[in-house]
């Protein structure tokens, strides 16, 4: 008898854990643009990112960050950039961190919000209300 409640509080306890990993952001996540795919890990405390590849890596794998704003920054690849920093919260909202745009070399204010296990929506901005936001969609 004492196994069979043991295994029911194991099971509800493993039941009542699911939902706190549902919202998790960490994973390979393709964005919506460009055939861009963005690696989100845990950096101590806060979330962030880099970018792994996209059409344009694919195409020439030394493309270089010719836009940034910082002159000095443009020698870098775009293969493995820093997309993502300084993102702190959760469970399914993070705030407070910075958006690179390869694109236009600018860095913008974000939030990562969860939409379910596979979705999550980052959004941009330059100063509110003038934002973008994307949604992106979990690859693994």
């Amino acid at each position: 008898m004492r196994p069979a409640l043991l295994a029911a509080v194991f099971t509800a306890a493993a039941a009542l854990a699911a939902p706190a990993f549902a919202g998790d952001p960490t994973g390979l996540w393709q964005t919506p643009t460009n055939g861009g795919q963005v690696r989100i890990t845990r950096c101590g405390q806060a979330l962030c990112g880099t970018l792994v590849t996209s059409a344009t890596i694919r195409a020439n794998p030394g493309v270089l960050d010719e836009h940034n704003q910082d002159r000095a920054q443009r020698g870098r690849t775009l293969r493995n950039l820093p997309m993502l920093r300084g993102f702190t919260g959760g469970p399914t909202e993070w705030r407070n961190g910075s958006v690179y745009n390869p694109a236009d070399g600018r860095t913008y204010r974000g939030t990562i919000t969860m939409d379910g296990d596979n979705t999550l929506r980052l959004r941009g901005c330059v100063v509110a209300p003038l934002c973008r936001t994307q949604t992106w969609t979990r690859i693994q």
